[in-house]
């Protein structure tokens, strides 16, 4: 029972990081493209491109957490 639900949650936390990843990429594009004809809008892309990276980096953390302990 514990590891179906351990497996379940990893497969959440797998595709929240997916969903995360491609808006970071589009906002990261984004930045790029307003680079040069609007650079407050390119600024506040990379902002919350930043910030989702650092959700990224949690999510990444929690996953291997996650899974250590499954395999312990």
């Amino acid at each position: 029972m514990f590891i179906s639900f351990s497996m379940n949650r990893t497969d959440d936390i797998k595709t929240q990081e997916i969903k995360l990843n491609q808006r970071y990429k589009q906002l990261i594009e984004l930045a790029y493209n307003f680079r040069q004809t609007d650079s407050a809008l390119s600024d506040i892309s990379e902002f919350r491109a930043i910030k989702l990276l650092n959700k990224l980096n949690r999510l990444k953390y929690l996953s291997r957490e996650v899974k250590q302990h499954i395999t312990s």
